[in-house]
């Protein structure tokens, strides 16, 4: 059986991306309390990685686990400087109640693609979810759309965390090329949809959460 460590050395030699300390930069770090069990899920770029307490402990499995999932490798750190970095991550952690299957465990979206202008299209699953810019960059927006449209309710982040990792999708979105565009959107579907995206309908009966506040 692969070790960590093994597994990793492999990795480097076949040309992994690995971040430097100021590239490696969670989002938030989630703590699930209950059954008898506590879980943590480190959020980052979109990807959701969970782990035990003892998995968080030991580098070399806390960067091979983020390797396989998440698809960077995090700095290697001196033994000391990772303990005390995980001892403030553990202590920083937001703790909330487990439930039998989070709906936003494991989220991660394949591909964001521009269509040009103020449209997007958000590629998840299967599931091509139209957006605008402002939509977007409106994490309450987002999720609402996210949970209607594709059944998957995206994980709550804090707003600075949310503008990051929606500049860091933007920064490597997918350009669609005119064909692709084309056979993916006229222009009469895409300003069919826009009273639903820019909410006229459902927000003109029912008021919303305010934008980067409370859960959907």
């Amino acid at each position: 059986m692969v070790t960590d460590t093994e597994f990793i050395l492999e990795s480097i030699s076949q040309g992994c991306v690995t971040l430097a300390d100021d590239e490696f930069l969670i989002d938030r770090l989630v703590k699930y309390v209950g059954n008898g069990r506590v879980r943590w899920h480190v959020e980052f770029r979109g990807h959701r990685v969970e782990f035990t307490t003892g998995q968080l402990k030991k580098q070399p499995t806390f960067r091979r686990k983020m390797l396989e999932q998440a698809g960077v490798l995090p700095p290697q750190r001196a033994g000391g400087d990772y303990r005390r970095w995980a001892i403030a991550l553990r202590k920083n952690a937001i703790e909330l109640p487990w439930r039998d299957r989070p709906v936003d465990a494991g989220f991660t979206i394949d591909r964001l693609v521009s269509l040009g202008g103020d449209r997007w299209t958000v590629d998840y699953q299967g599931k091509v979810i139209k957006f605008t810019t402002t939509k977007l960059r409106r994490q309450t927006s987002f999720r609402k759309r996210m949970l209607g449209k594709a059944k998957v309710l995206p994980p709550q982040l804090d707003p600075v965390a949310y503008r990051k990792w929606v500049d860091w999708l933007i920064q490597n979105a997918t350009e669609a090329a005119p064909q692709a565009s084309d056979a993916l959107m006229s222009e009469k579907s895409w300003l069919d949809d826009l009273p639903e995206l820019a909410g006229w309908q459902k927000e003109a009966r029912v008021k919303g959460p305010t934008d980067g506040g409370g859960s959907i």
